[in-house]
C-alpha cells in the first residue's frame, strides 16, 4: 500500500500538490504557515472577545425559526442570563421575540426586498414578556442560507423613555398654554362685558347730560351763560367720542365686530357726511367741499361711516387755514374716497405711526389740537376687517390726503332701489307732533321730553310698557312716533315696548329705538324687526333728523 506521500499513475503525491513533496520543501514552508495559523486564531480571538464584551447585542438568525448564535448582550437586552438560554428558549423569533407579528411580517419583507435594514426602531419581548425599545439593524446573508441575518442591537429604552417624556411635556405645555388661551379669552369676554356694561351705565347719565345741555342751547341766555354751556356740550362731546372710540378699538381687538354688508349709495353716504360737517367747517372757519360721483358699494355702512367721519374729523383737527376736501373718484373697477386738507403736515418718517393706538403726533404748528390718538388707530383696524386699502401722502406745513380705496358692487343697477329717501320735514316743523318716549332712566327722560318740548312736540314719557299702556289710557290719544330705549327694567327689551304698544293702539305707530348697547348682536336684531336706531348719547342734529323720518313714514 502507498503512502500519502508517494507519487501516483502521474508522478505527483498530495505532498507534492501541497508544496510539501520533499523535505527540504516542508522545511521551507512550515514556520510561514504555522505563523498563518497563529495570526488567523488571535483574528478569531479578538472577534470572540468583541462579540461577547460588546455593548451591543449581535446575532445571527434564521428569520424562519430561531437563533442561530447570540452574544451575551443580546442576553441581557432580551432578559436571560446567557446567550445559551436565550437560544434555548427563543426558536421562532417572530412569536417569541418581536413584541408585533405584524412588525417582524414588515422587516422580512423589508429584508427580502432591499437586503438590508439601518437602525430599524422597534420592540423585542423580554423574558419576563414585558417589551424593551430597540434600534436594529439587519443584513441578509444569502450566502448562509435563504434567511439567514446577522443584526446589531441598541437598547434604546433611555432615547424612547426621553422622547416621550419630551412629548409629555410638549403636551402639557400645549394644554396649559391651551388653558392659558382660554383664560385670557375668558379674561377678554369679562373685560368686554364689564366695558359693555360700564359703558351703558356712563352713557346713560351722560345721555341726559347732552340732551339738557341741548335744551339750553335752544334757549335764549345771556352771553355769559350761554358761553358756559357751550363749553360744557364740547366737554360733553369729548367725553362721548373718546368713550366710543375705546368701545370700538376694544371690539376691534377682540375681533368682535363683524362686518355687515348691505348695497351702500356712496353718493348719499357722502353727501351725508358733507352736511354733518359743514357747521365744523364754518364754526373752524374753513372751507369746506364735497366732490360726489354716483357710485353704489356692498359694504358695512356703519363702518365705512365711522372711517370717513374719523378721517375728516382727524382733517379739521389739524387744519388752522384753508380747508378740507372729501371727494370721490373711480379708478377701472374700484371707488377711492379722498380726504384732503391743507394742514400741519405729517413728517415722512412718522406717516407709518400714525395708525396706532394712543399715538399722537402733535406737527408744528398744530397748537397741540389733538385727540387721545385712537380716531386713525380704528380706522386702520376697520379698513382691515373691511379688506379695504387705505393709503396716505402728506408734507409738512402744506397738508395730507388719505385714499381709501374699495371695490365697486358688480350690480350698479341695484342704486336706484337702495338710493335712500331723505324726507322733507313736516310743514310746520314739530309743532304738535305727540311723542311717547320709553326710557328706564328717569333724567333721561326729563332731558328728552325739555329737548322735544323745545321743538314743539307734545311728549309722553314712561319707564316700562306697563306705565306706557296706562298713560295712553289716560291720555287717550294715540302718539306719532315712539322714541324708546332697548334695554329696559326686568330683562324687556324695547321690542316689547312696541310690540305692547302697538298692539294696544292696534295701530303700526313709526318707531325707533335709542340704545347704548353697540353691539353687532343688537344691530342684527334691530335690522331684522326693521327698527331704525341711534345710539346713545344721542345727538340733537340725528335725533330730528331721525324724528323727522318716523314722521315721513306715518301721518301727522
Amino acid at each position: 500500500m502507498k503512502k500519502p506521500s508517494d507519487p501516483g499513475e502521474n508522478g505527483y503525491g498530495i505532498g507534492d500538490l501541497l508544496g510539501l513533496g520533499s523535505q527540504s520543501v516542508r522545511k521551507n514552508y512550515y514556520p510561514a504557515l504555522q505563523d498563518r495559523i497563529e495570526e488567523l486564531e488571535q483574528e478569531r480571538n479578538r472577534y470572540k472577545w468583541l462579540f461577547e464584551n460588546a455593548l451591543h447585542g449581535i446575532f445571527q438568525a434564521d428569520l424562519r425559526g430561531g437563533f442561530v448564535a447570540c452574544n451575551p448582550a443580546m442576553a441581557r437586552i432580551c432578559g436571560y442570563d446567557s446567550p445559551e438560554q436565550l437560544r434555548a428558549r427563543v426558536i421562532r423569533l417572530r412569536e417569541q421575540l418581536f413584541c408585533s407579528s405584524s412588525e417582524f411580517d414588515a422587516i422580512r419583507q423589508a429584508l427580502l426586498d432591499e437586503g438590508s435594514l439601518n437602525a430599524r426602531e422597534t420592540r423585542f419581548q423580554r423574558s419576563d414578556q414585558t417589551p424593551v425599545h430597540v434600534a436594529v439593524t439587519l443584513l441578509r446573508r444569502p450566502d448562509l442560507g435563504p434567511e439567514v441575518v446577522e443584526a446589531f442591537v441598541a437598547d434604546i429604552t433611555d432615547r424612547v423613555q426621553a422622547r416621550q417624556k419630551l412629548e409629555q411635556l410638549n403636551a402639557e405645555l400645549e394644554r396649559r398654554v391651551e388653558e392659558r388661551t382660554e383664560e385670557l379669552q375668558n379674561a377678554n369676554r369679562s373685560k368686554d362685558k364689564y366695558l359693555a356694561a360700564a359703558s351703558h351705565d356712563l352713557l346713560q347719565p351722560l345721555n341726559a347730560a347732552r340732551l339738557m345741555i341741548s335744551a339750553l342751547q335752544d334757549s335764549h341766555l345771556p352771553d355769559k351763560e350761554g358761553r358756559m354751556v357751550e363749553q360744557v356740550h364740547r366737554a360733553l362731546e369729548g367725553a362721548e367720542d373718546l368713550l366710543a372710540d375705546l368701545l370700538d378699538i376694544s371690539k376691534l381687538d377682540q375681533q368682535a365686530m363683524k362686518p355687515d354688508l348691505v348695497y351702500t349709495d356712496m353718493d348719499a353716504l357722502v353727501r351725508g357726511l358733507g352736511a354733518e360737517f359743514e357747521a365744523v367747517a364754518e364754526n373752524a372757519g374753513l372751507d369746506f367741499r364735497v366732490r360726489s360721483l354716483p357710485a353704489m358699494v356692498q359694504t358695512d355702512q356703519r363702518m365705512l361711516t365711522r372711517i370717513i367721519r374719523n378721517l375728516l374729523s382727524n382733517a379739521f383737527r389739524y387744519t388752522r387755514t384753508g380747508g378740507v376736501l372729501l371727494a370721490l373718484r373711480r379708478r377701472a373697477d374700484t371707488l377711492k374716497v379722498e380726504v384732503w386738507d391743507t394742514g400741519v403736515g405729517i413728517e415722512p418718517v412718522k406717516l407709518r405711526d400714525i395708525f396706532r393706538e394712543f399715538h399722537q403726533i402733535v406737527p408744528h404748528g398744530s397748537g397741540g389740537r389733538q385727540g387721545v390718538g385712537l380716531g386713525l388707530a380704528i380706522v386702520e383696524r376697520m379698513v382691515r376687517v373691511l379688506d379695504y386699502r387705505i393709503d396716505v401722502a402728506s408734507r409738512p406745513d402744506t397738508g395730507s390726503r388719505f385714499t381709501l380705496t374699495l371695490p365697486l358692487a358688480s350690480a350698479p343697477s341695484l342704486q336706484a332701489w337702495f338710493r335712500p329717501v331723505i324726507p322733507e320735514p313736516p310743514g310746520n316743523g314739530f309743532d304738535g307732533v305727540s311723542v311717547l318716549v320709553i326710557d328706564n332712566e328717569p333724567a333721561v327722560l326729563e332731558s328728552m321730553q325739555a329737548l322735544l318740548e323745545r321743538w314743539g312736540c307734545r311728549v309722553m314719557t314712561a319707564t316700562s310698557r306697563v306705565q306706557a299702556l296706562e298713560r295712553l289710557a289716560q291720555d287717550g290719544g294715540r302718539p306719532d312716533a315712539l322714541l324708546v330705549d332697548y334695554h329696559l327694567d326686568h330683562d324687556l327689551t324695547g321690542f316689547d315696548a312696541i310690540y305692547g304698544v302697538r298692539k294696544y293702539l292696534k295701530a303700526d305707530i313709526p318707531a325707533a329705538v335709542i340704545t347704548a348697547d353697540r353691539s353687532d348682536e343688537v344691530r342684527s336684531l334691530l335690522r331684522a324687526q326693521y327698527l331704525p336706531a341711534l345710539n346713545k348719547p344721542v345727538k340733537p342734529n340725528r335725533l330730528r333728523a331721525l324724528l323727522t323720518s318716523l314722521l315721513a313714514t306715518g301721518t301727522v
